[in-house]
């Protein structure tokens, strides 16, 4: 049973920066993609970013696009999300999520991902 859990979140000023991990256990990361996911107060949980197998192929969410960075490393069983210029609508809860798959593309579709965390808050607040 693959286990993962987020890491890093807390209070930030706007226009900070955060980084989130996602360690994994239980088996070897290199065989699942791996996508963010945030769910804000009193909104649905929506896909931030994702990451393919080999890293190959990532997408992100147009809100993020040019302010957070995905990526992730095989050999220490780990994704991370690197949160720049923070908004105070990027506040909520953070997930991250896994899939094992043999797929070349990555998926910001929470069906499309078996194993989640627990999250990690994330506020950005003045």
């Amino acid at each position: 049973q693959l286990q993962l859990v987020e890491s890093g979140g807390g209070l930030v000023h706007p226009g900070g920066s955060l980084t989130l991990s996602c360690e994994v256990s239980g088996d070897s990361l290199e065989y699942y993609r791996i996508g963010w996911f945030r769910q804000a107060p009193g909104k649905n949980r929506e896909g931030v970013s994702c990451i393919s197998t080999r890293g190959g192929h990532i997408d992100y969410d147009d809100s993020v696009k040019g302010r957070f960075t995905i990526s992730r490393d095989n050999a220490k069983n780990t994704a991370y999300l690197r949160m720049d210029s923070l908004k105070p609508e990027d506040t909520g809860v953070y997930y991250c999520a896994a899939e094992r798959t043999h797929n070349y593309h990555c998926s910001r579709y929470q069906v499309e991902h078996k194993y989640w965390g627990q999250g990690t808050q994330v506020t950005v607040s003045s």
